[in-house]
């Protein structure tokens, strides 16, 4: 499944060029159309958007287990902690800048990395509240 970005241009379009454009994109961005992506949304005031405003996250991701290290197993028993996965989830708490004047539905991009877990990209979709009357 192609990338969002340029993903319905290239199918419709170019059909030729998808394969290139996927390994522009991991060379270049460090994507590939089978990374796992996280979605989340954030709201903002008006304000807010207008301002900028910066937005923490906790964002869960996938790590070795620290009792088994990623074995799934402790001698010849399956790992109480990850239940034989051999993977933890952990929570990563991220702050997310938001640039002044964003608009409604602008989505922001980015690649979260940290010790002991695969990197995720993650996507949130930004939400301006309408204001108070």
């Amino acid at each position: 499944m192609p990338h969002e970005c340029f993903a319905d241009e290239i199918a419709i379009d170019f059909p030729s060029v998808d394969r290139v454009v996927e390994r522009m994109r991991d060379r270049f961005l460090g994507e590939s159309g089978t990374d796992p992506v996280l979605s989340a949304e954030i709201s903002l005031s008006q304000f807010e958007a207008w301002r900028g405003h910066v937005v923490p996250l906790e964002s869960p991701v996938r790590a070795t287990c620290a009792k088994c290290g990623g074995r799934g197993e402790t001698w010849a028993e399956p790992c109480g902690h990850c239940r034989g996965s051999g993977e933890s989830v952990l929570r990563h708490a991220v702050r997310v800048s938001v640039p002044p004047r964003v608009e409604d539905g602008t989505k922001l991009r980015f690649r979260l990395s940290c010790p002991d877990a695969s990197p995720i990209r993650v996507e949130v979709r930004v939400v301006i509240r309408p204001a108070a009357i």
